[in-house]
């Protein structure tokens, strides 16, 4: 059977065992399994009912990431999407008023366009034509974004007035000193490289919250996973015949593209799998295994999904092949069976991982040209929108069509691609269509 295994995935080829590839899993899922908390309590801003969507969560990253093990053979976990879940939350449902059923139908469109797209060898393309100051600006906004909804679930950060909209929270408060310490929690534990130190913060703050009382622990542990039928097969179809619809799926679309574009990119470097041309080999079968898993997430009831980029710390404890993804997907629907434990995590645990993983999107920023205006000027466009009209699809859209523009102005036109074209009239698209009321 071992030996089935490590021929199947190509162990020998890699260079690797089957000890090291487990290591590697299971240090991928600790570093990323804040999802299966922080997923579901973002989407129940939208009315997504909790226990269903932590289940859908969990099965949907163990699908995709089945996908990319078996299909694609590459040690990238996939899971929903952080940044997307918030789009759907705050801006879809709070923000433009539809149903958290209508917006699984953005997802699920999205998904089919993606598997479409991929299968025509069209996304391939697309990829290769978005800049890269525009690809770092993208992280750094989602960034800002995740750090505000961090700061104010924990009450860090209040909401204020009209003239300040903003202000510091009640930072005497139990709860807000609790998440503070959470915050200190996790930003220690990564300094000193503890493997899965953002779900050992999480914990820590959990159970203090339950032994200090300012939550209610849960009634048991382990259980028999939730019921999935309150989201299940939910999506409403109906809806994407709405015309201002169309800003909303087109939105899902262009984050989804951008998130699995960059991170399998940057992963990939990480492991030594691009080539000469800094491209990665057959890239259509890890974002079909996305396509695949963004499809699936809107039926179960959950949001876009794609490969995640803390892969990257199992690759850098050796994972190189499809096993360390099925590891990963093992371990996630184990999960399944604590979730009575995961409901009860409150705000002022879950808020600092969403705080840290904001700041850790911050990076990118060093890598947009400051020198070059019509690089910084639409990336910074992004990064600011994003921020300050707390809607990523705005951001992001709004440099896709800022960067042909200030290229044209500087008589540098020849440095915009066709795919870039393309990307821009889809994003005037979007502000033609967009819901403004």
């Amino acid at each position: 059977m071992i030996t089935r295994v490590t021929e199947f995935f190509e162990f020998d080829k890699h260079g690797t065992t089957l000890r090291q590839e487990v290591v590697a899993g299971i240090t991928t899922f600790l570093t990323m399994s804040y999802i299966i908390v922080v997923n579901p309590k973002i989407l129940e801003a939208a009315g997504i009912p909790f226990d269903a969507s932590l289940v859908a969560t969990i099965l949907t990253a163990a699908f995709g990431t089945l996908l990319m093990a078996f299909y694609a053979k590459r040690p990238f976990a996939i899971a929903p999407y952080m940044g997307e879940n918030a789009f759907i939350a705050y801006t879809v449902v709070v923000v433009l008023g539809y149903s958290w059923q209508a917006a699984l139908a953005a997802i699920f469109v999205s998904g089919v366009l993606f598997v479409l797209l991929t299968a025509l060898k069209l996304r391939k393309w697309l990829v290769e034509s978005v800049p890269q100051s525009l690809r770092h600006s993208f992280s750094v906004g989602i960034g800002l974004f995740l750090t505000f909804i961090g700061l104010n679930s924990t009450g860090i950060v209040s909401l204020g007035t009209a003239d300040a909209p903003v202000r510091i929270g009640a930072v005497t408060s139990p709860q807000v000193l609790l998440a503070i310490a959470g915050f200190f929690l996790i930003s220690f534990l990564m300094i000193r490289k503890i493997a899965g130190g953002i779900l050992l913060g999480i914990l820590t703050i959990t159970f203090a919250s339950f032994a200090l009382g300012l939550s209610p622990p849960p009634e048991r542990l382990i259980s028999l996973p939730p019921a999935l039928s309150p989201t299940l097969l939910k999506l409403d179809l109906g809806s994407i015949t709405d015309v201002g619809f169309f800003a909303v799926i087109l939105t899902v679309f262009v984050m989804a593209f951008v998130d699995t574009m960059g991170t399998l990119i940057g992963v990939s470097s990480r492991a030594g799998f691009l080539d000469d041309d800094g491209n990665l080999p057959e890239i259509e079968k890890p974002m079909m295994a996305d396509a695949l898993a963004t499809t699936f997430a809107g039926l179960v009831g959950t949001t876009t999904a794609g490969a995640y980029i803390e892969s990257a710390a199992g690759i850098a404890a050796g994972g190189r092949t499809g096993f360390t993804a099925v590891v990963v997907a093992l371990l996630f629907l184990l999960s399944l069976f604590f979730a009575p434990f995961m409901t009860a995590v409150p705000p002022q645990a879950y808020g600092p991982a969403l705080i840290v993983v904001g700041f850790l999107m911050l990076s990118s920023i060093r890598r947009i040209d400051f020198e070059d205006y019509t690089e910084f000027f639409p990336a910074v466009t992004v990064i600011a929108l994003m921020s300050f009209t707390f809607n990523i699809g705005v951001g992001i859209t709004a440099g896709f069509v800022l960067y042909p523009i200030f290229k044209v102005v500087a008589g540098r036109s020849d440095e915009v691609n066709s795919g870039l074209w393309v990307m821009s009239a889809l994003s005037l698209l979007f502000y033609i269509f967009y819901p403004y009321s």
